[in-house]
């Protein structure tokens, strides 16, 4: 005897763009291409990408994570050292020559970006201030370019209230990459207010990936019974996408990094779901969640597109002959 089980109707406003954006993408594949190129182990200084799947499907590979180069073995210095996408101060690669390792940076070009704009501040004579979040590794990377005692950090509107410069006439900012815009405008007006003469960046410091990815998260937000973003606790720009979902109107929004860390029953009643990945969530995770509301719900699937993003960032010129695969990369594309 069959018997149908009623199953609630559930809509997941999955958003667009999400997950990997290219500088992530990039640097998940300087790591295949070198094991590809030069055949395992090749050492990778941090976690290449704020993300557990990533790390670890890394490592499966051949990838070794070490968090300073002195852990790689005198043996295997001739193997590949890749640089995270947050970017490292100066310092590190400094390192690593003096070292005589072998090494592949694989800085978002974007927050080297950053870098130059501080650098150029700093060149014009002026004291940097950063906005960003204490310990964070692009923070870490982007205070490494500037000699000690040229840049500040601001975290925020309290911070730049309280700030009190040697030359108040004389200060350029940047910022880091991953906030919140929203945020980030904040402390600028009270800088601003604070120090009228306050330099520009050359060019905006906050990525088109943040930004596409939480004007995204807006746009599907109102309404929302629950919205999931896809991502690492330790992931800036994926705990700035929760934020934003619960700012713009979505009743309850949670950060989880696989489709098993939902808590059903604490979910209750919803009809609305939405849906979105930090840039360094892959889509194989989003399509584990989207299965596991199907297996459950009577599940329809509206795409929340807030624009198209085509950008592509070159590997390093060393890895440009090796071929990458669909194969290669289907284990995060999905």
């Amino acid at each position: 005897m069959n018997v149908n089980v009623s199953r609630s109707p559930l809509t997941i406003r999955l958003c667009g763009p999400r997950g990997f954006c290219a500088g992530v993408d990039r640097a998940i594949q300087i790591v295949v291409l070198a094991l590809k190129g030069y055949g395992a182990p090749v050492y990778v200084r941090h976690e290449i990408v704020h993300n557990r799947y990533v790390v670890e499907g890394l490592e499966a590979k051949g990838a070794v994570f070490v968090e300073e180069l002195d852990e790689i073995p005198e043996e295997h210095r001739a193997q590949p050292v890749v640089f995270s996408a947050h970017g490292v101060p100066k310092s590190v690669p400094a390192d690593a020559t003096a070292r005589n390792l072998f090494y592949l940076d694989a800085t978002c070009p974007l927050v080297s970006k950053v870098h130059k704009q501080a650098m150029r501040h700093q060149r014009l004579g002026r004291h940097v201030v950063l906005i960003g979040h204490a310990g964070h590794p692009e923070v870490i990377g982007t205070m490494g370019q500037l000699p000690e005692g040229t840049v500040s950090l601001i975290e925020t509107i309290e911070d730049a209230e309280a700030y009190e410069p040697a030359d108040p006439d004389n200060l350029g900012y940047v910022t880091q990459t991953t906030l919140s815009v929203d945020d980030t405008v904040g402390v600028i007006a009270k800088l601003r207010e604070r120090f009228p003469n306050l330099n520009d960046p050359s060019a905006d410091s906050i990525c088109y990936a943040t930004t596409n990815r939480q004007e995204a998260v807006k746009q599907a937000a109102p309404g929302c019974d629950l919205f999931l973003i896809v991502g690492a606790p330790n992931s800036s720009n994926s705990k700035r996408l929760v934020e934003v979902a619960l700012k713009a109107g979505a009743k309850q929004s949670l950060l989880v990094q696989r489709a098993s860390e939902i808590d059903w029953d604490a979910v209750g009643p919803i009809r609305s779901v939405g849906l979105s990945a930090g840039a360094s969530a892959p889509e194989v995770i989003v399509n584990e969640i989207i299965e596991a509301f199907k297996a459950r719900y009577d599940t329809t699937v509206e795409l929340a597109e807030f624009s198209i993003e085509n950008e592509h960032f070159l590997v390093n010129r060393e890895l440009r002959s090796i071929e990458l695969t669909h194969e290669d990369m289907a284990w995060v594309n999905g």
